[in-house]
């Protein structure tokens, strides 16, 4: 049985049989064995990746012959092991700054496991503890990882693969851990933030892009999901251009409706219509700068039109209006839409897509970033400190939430999510219970423990369809997941009568 923190802080159960009386058994047989493929929620079972690197395991444990057991097993993963019988002969280790992770028994003798993992909670947060027992219940597993306990795995072990990968992911944890307390020391040294906020690679190459059109005024077609950045980076594109002391005018096309954004854009003369009273337009306002035209794919054929022309000709011609006034700018669109597929259909003139699509830059979704978060976490939380001065940082299970979550709404939605947490949030630290879960829409795939019966059936189907769900039907990336291999997941999917389908 495993039972771990879930995003939004809720708690989740995974049962797996117990058939062996030696504490662990070797590798199934082939034909159950997981196959190989891309980066997974679990390690497949041979060594682990090559990025993922070794740490200082604490195994404390009062039968000698389980600890030889786990040494062996994890010290071909390249960790370094401290054996411990009693607290007594751990204390040396305990007290190390390099320690990492703690596998602890329950029972140790005369001592009492809680007590040890509840002080060593205390003393050293930041250190991840994996509970064993022999007794395992739900109460017991629930009061660990109240406590602080990183996993908690049920002895014997049926499966050595497991215990390594919960090893392994308790690493990522303190890792992570390691990372939040960089990034917020970084944070308060320095004076501001960039205007581009991310260190990971698609950022890196964003930024690389932005800084080779430092000298380059060709018009660009930025295109993204809602809530990536688009107006960030269409801001980045001038201030770092030679129209950087000029006028940067951003308009959202799709905000405006048809009847006003042709007199907003162009401008109008005085009587052009009833209550006009003349306009410059936002073409002759930004002019020798920026116009960014956000959601171009929402203005009409006859806007269209008309802005293909300007472009062209360079000049504009206001709204009741004869004579043409000329335009000296720099045109950046952006759109979520698909351009290519409406200029297909008819809805959007080729001659203005290729004439906007002069430079095309793509800006990757914060899903495909997530090294990215914790950065903007804290970056929002420095934004955000003036409305709540209280606050000061976030909580690692917090980060971790924030880590996991999909981020529909990408960065607007996560720096949404921040600003609410902090005008709500009690402490000096962002919990998890202060994260609105709207927030959150990994959470709603967190087995939520008071909503399933007391049954193991019950805990295994719920688990295999959480798989099939994040694996999108997928049966080798859902037999990776549970850590299990694709016969025994076919086994287990007729037994609760599910099905089986690729998306």
């Amino acid at each position: 049985m495993i039972l771990r923190r879930a995003e939004g802080g809720a708690l989740s159960l995974d049962f797996r049989a117990v058939r062996f009386k030696h504490p662990f058994k070797g590798p199934r047989a082939s034909t159950d064995r997981p196959e190989m493929g891309s980066a997974t929620l679990h390690a497949p079972r041979s060594a682990p990746p090559v990025e993922d690197k070794p740490g200082l395991v604490l195994l404390l444990d009062d039968e000698p012959l389980l600890l030889r057991s786990l040494e062996r097993i994890l010290r071909s993963d390249g960790h370094r092991m401290v054996l411990a019988e009693n607290p007594e002969q751990a204390a040396a280790a305990l007290g190390d700054p390099n320690l990492d992770v703690v596998l602890l028994d329950l029972f140790l003798g005369s001592v009492n496991g809680m007590e040890v993992l509840e002080r060593l909670k205390r003393e050293r947060p930041a250190v991840e503890v994996i509970v064993m027992t022999g007794h395992a219940s739900i109460e017991s597993a629930v009061g660990c990882i109240r406590c602080g306990a990183f996993d908690y795995l049920a002895k014997p072990f049926d499966d050595v693969h497991r215990v390594r990968t919960t090893v392994q992911k308790a690493l990522e944890r303190r890792r992570l851990v390691r990372r939040n307390r960089e990034l917020e020391k970084e944070l308060r040294e320095r004076a501001g933030a960039p205007l581009l906020v991310g260190n990971s690679p698609k950022m890196r190459a964003l930024v690389r892009t932005i800084h080779s059109l430092q000298r380059n005024e060709s018009h660009v077609l930025l295109h993204g999901e809602s809530g990536t950045g688009k107006e960030l980076v269409a801001r980045a594109i001038h201030a770092s251009s030679p129209r950087a002391a000029e006028v940067f005018a951003p308009v959202d096309c799709g905000a405006l409706p048809e009847s006003i954004i042709e007199s907003e854009l162009f401008g109008h003369e005085r009587g052009a219509f009833t209550g006009a009273t003349g306009a410059a337009g936002l073409f002759r306002m930004a002019d020798r700068g920026t116009l960014f035209l956000d959601e171009i794919g929402e203005i009409s054929p006859t806007v269209q039109a008309k802005l293909l022309r300007t472009l062209q000709e360079k000049e504009v011609r206001p709204v009741g209006s004869s004579a043409t006034v000329p335009v000296d700018i720099r045109v950046i669109t952006a759109t979520h839409r698909d351009l290519e597929e409406m200029v297909r259909e008819g809805r959007f003139r080729t001659d203005l897509f290729y004439r906007l699509n002069v430079v095309r830059i793509g800006i990757p979704p914060l899903r495909e970033r997530r090294e990215d978060i914790p950065l903007l976490v804290h970056h929002f939380i420095a934004k955000y400190r003036g409305s709540a001065p209280h606050v000061e940082g976030i909580e690692d299970g917090a980060l971790a939430s924030l880590v996991e979550a999909d981020w529909p709404g990408n960065v607007r939605e996560l720096e949404n999510v921040i600003e609410s947490a902090m005008a709500l949030a009690p402490g000096p630290r962002l919990r998890s219970a202060d994260l609105p879960q709207r927030g959150l829409p990994s959470a709603r795939h967190a087995l939520a423990l008071p909503e399933l019966p007391l049954s193991l059936d019950a805990y295994e189907r719920c688990a295999l369809e959480r798989a099939l769900e994040e694996s999108a039907g997928d049966a080798s990336a859902a037999a990776r997941r549970l850590g299990i291999g694709r016969s025994t997941l076919y086994r287990k999917i007729a037994r609760h009568g599910l099905q089986l389908s690729r998306r």
